[in-house]
Formats: C-alpha cells, sequence, structure tokens
C-alpha cells in the first residue's frame, strides 16, 4: 500500500487517524451493522485511501455502485452544474433531468414507447413500488393473491422488500411481514409447480449477488417469462445489483433474449447519488393510478442529472463491452491461481462470484485488505468481486498481485 494523501489531505481528518474514529463511530452509530474496517477519505478512479493515507485497489465499488470509479470527471461536473441551478423541487415539478433520463431507462431496458418510470432514492424503494404494483395486477375473477419470489433472494430490508426477501435469519425479527408472498426454489420445476392464475407476480434476482453471485439455472428466465405470460402473472426483475452494464448488457435479462414486465433499477445508475427507479414494460404501465404512490426526494434534479452523466458516459467509453471482457479476463486470473481454496467462478461481466472450498471468506477478505485490495465475503463460502466498469489492465494486474498475496496468506 503506497502512503500519503498529497495535496488532497484533509487537515481536518488528524482527529481520526490510527484508529480514533472508531470509538466515536460506536458512540453515534445505530448498532445495525458491524463498525467499519476502514474510514476512507479519498478516491480516483478504482482506488480509494483510509485516514491513514494507505491506498487500496477498489474491487468492490460500493457494492456495485460506483460504475464509474472515484470522482470521475463526468460525474464531478455533472453534479456540480446541477447543483448551481436546481438541487430539488418535490414532486410537485418537474425538471429537465427528469424526463431525460426517464426516456434514456426506456431505451436501455427496451420498454420503449409504453414504458413508464417511476423514480426513488434507493432499490428496496423501486422494489417497494414494485410489490405494490403487483398487488394491483387484478384476474379475472378478482384480486390475485399470490406473489412469487425466490428462496436465497434478497430484496430489500423495508418491510415490503423484506418480505420478498428469501432469507429467514433477516426476516423472522420483524415477522409478521406484509402477506401473500411464497418462496420457492430456483429452479423451472419448482417455477411449473407455483404459477397459476391466482399468481400476482414473479420477482426474480437474475444473478443472486447477497447470496454469493449465485446464477440462475439455464433457460430459467425464458420459462418464467413463458409461464407468467400464460397465466396473467407480472415477471417482475430486480436489476439492482446486475442492471446498468455491470454483466456486459445493460440488464441482465437481456442474456436471455426476453423483456419482463417491470424492472427494478438503483445502485450503478447514478454512480454513488442515491437513487431507485421502477421501469414499467406495456400493459403494467398502465397498473398504477394517480396518488397510489410518489416520493418525495425521487427523480430530483440532483439525482437525476448524475443517472444522465454515468448513463451517456458508459455509453460513449462502451463500458458495458468492457464490462463483458475485464470480466472473463478477471475469471481467468481467478481460475489461474494454485489454490485449494479457490472453487468454482461464477457471474457475469464484472459481476463475479468466488466460491470456496472451505468456510474462509471472511478471513480471505480481511488478508485482502491487509494487502491493500477491497473485495467482500457475502457469507462464508464466497467472494464476491464488483470492480467499477473502468478497470483496465493496470488494474487486473494489481488484482492478481494482491489477490495471490491474501490467497497465500490464509
Amino acid at each position: 500500500m503506497s502512503e500519503g494523501l498529497g495535496e488532497n489531505a484533509d487537515t481536518d481528518t488528524a482527529q481520526w487517524r490510527d484508529g480514533g474514529w472508531k470509538a466515536s463511530y460506536g458512540n453515534v452509530m445505530m448498532r445495525t451493522l458491524a463498525t467499519p474496517k476502514l474510514m476512507l477519505v479519498r478516491g480516483e478512479g478504482a482506488r480509494v485511501w483510509d485516514v491513514d493515507g494507505n491506498e487500496y485497489l477498489d474491487f468492490l465499488a460500493g457494492i456495485a455502485v460506483n460504475s464509474l470509479g472515484h470522482a470521475h470527471p463526468a460525474l464531478v461536473d455533472a453534479v456540480s452544474r446541477q447543483i448551481g441551478t436546481l438541487a430539488h423541487v418535490s414532486n410537485y415539478f418537474s425538471t429537465p433531468p427528469q424526463i431525460e433520463l426517464a426516456d434514456r431507462l426506456r431505451a436501455i431496458t427496451g420498454a420503449g414507447e409504453r414504458g413508464r418510470v417511476l423514480f426513488g432514492n434507493s432499490g428496496a424503494e423501486a422494489n417497494e413500488a414494485a410489490f405494490k404494483l403487483a398487488r394491483l395486477n387484478r384476474g379475472p375473477h378478482g384480486r390475485r393473491t399470490r406473489v412469487l419470489a425466490l428462496h436465497n433472494a434478497f430484496h430489500g430490508r423495508t418491510m415490503g422488500s423484506l418480505a420478498l426477501t428469501g432469507k429467514p435469519p433477516m426476516r423472522e425479527a420483524f415477522e409478521p411481514l406484509p402477506g401473500g408472498v411464497e418462496h420457492i426454489d430456483s429452479t423451472i420445476a419448482a417455477l411449473e409447480a407455483a404459477i397459476d392464475d391466482r399468481v400476482a407476480a414473479l420477482f426474480v434476482e437474475p444473478i443472486k449477488g447477497e447470496a454469493g453471485v449465485l446464477d440462475l439455472p439455464h433457460g430459467f428466465l425464458r420459462r418464467a417469462r413463458e409461464l407468467t405470460e400464460q397465466h396473467g402473472a407480472l415477471l417482475i426483475v430486480d436489476e439492482i445489483q446486475t442492471g446498468v452494464g455491470r454483466t456486459g448488457q445493460w440488464f441482465a435479462y437481456q442474456h436471455s433474449g426476453i423483456l419482463p414486465d417491470a424492472v427494478t433499477v438503483a445502485k450503478g445508475m447514478a454512480g454513488g447519488v442515491p437513487i431507485g427507479a421502477l421501469v414499467t414494460f406495456g400493459w403494467a404501465s398502465e397498473l398504477f393510478s394517480q396518488g397510489q404512490h410518489g416520493s418525495t426526494f425521487g427523480g430530483n434534479p440532483l439525482a437525476t442529472a448524475a443517472g444522465n452523466a454515468v448513463l451517456a458516459e458508459i455509453e460513449r467509453a462502451d463500458l458495458i463491452g468492457n464490462a463483458a471482457r475485464r470480466g472473463q479476463e478477471l475469471k481467468q486470473i481467478i481460475r489461474s491461481f494454485d489454490s485449494p481454496l479457490v472453487g468454482d467462478v461464477r457471474g457475469h461481466g464484472l459481476l463475479i462470484g468466488i466460491g470456496l472450498t472451505e468456510g474462509d471468506a471472511h478471513r480471505l477478505s480481511d488478508a485482502a485488505l491487509r494487502y491493500g485490495l477491497i473485495i467482500n465475503a457475502p457469507n462464508e463460502s464466497s467472494i464476491r468481486l464488483a470492480p467499477p466498469l473502468i478497470v483496465g489492465d493496470s488494474e487486473l494486474a494489481e488484482f492478481r498481485e494482491r489477490f495471490g498475496r491474501a490467497l497465500g496468506s490464509v
């Protein structure tokens, strides 16, 4: 790790150095998370620096959020210009960047002219809106009573999105949750057995990121599309983590050649500025009526200007192509290590999971941090990589060196 923050050092951070920030964090922050491992103060590209001046290669990107890396000029310029004119106006008014971003989303999702966009502030909010959309889907005999989601999937921590989340340990303390949700196995057989005319919607993560970057079975999404169309159910695809170019397509469902009825988007869409969106397709766009949902901050000009800048730069610099190419190279690097700890390598583009043969994921991620590499252990048997979409040869070479050292130390 290189030392020093150089000219960008903030003298006000002196009080936080040498671990001095940890006690303050414990005193002021709600105890919903473990004490963070670092206090970060600056970033540039795929690198960040902590309060003590140590440099790290960031291969998590804020959990797939910082699509352009840190302090990208296109995002800095867009946010700086927008906050100098309008930052927020509430949902009583529209602004140019709001309409521009909604139109961009209709184009890149494939929703087209019949598509509609509802903005929020996070992925959980986008999934809350999608849950409400599902409740509005009526059948020929009245209200549809069933909503399907997948075991081990993650859709958020608000009460509605938590009801959709197929992880019992996250849910148990907050039950009873909103009803009507059933969790099924991620198999085509389970899908075929579960879907009938009473199903309002099927929620799907195309890759289960929080479960360790687990792919769905081949053909799952295509069969889900066939069955939901047959029974009049909504197919709602959660692309919070997989969307906006991360998997080597704008959206992961595009690898399967299908169009959903709705898609939820957040994380990488604005490169670190909080935002979320529900995009509806075709007849699903007619389900919401005035007054049935809203958000004070949702779609404000600051967040949507950031979103426009990020999407434009991804397109201009072909970062979707870069994600596809660099993802294959990264997988090859991981498979080249002669370590009995490395098992399967999964995922698409720059969302990659490493299955470990032993439950040492947290030890490995801690070791990587000691060697200046930020990665993530979503569980004891998996490592998750989600670097910025801008990574190139030098970053992959540094990953090889630092990850190799971490592997050798575990």
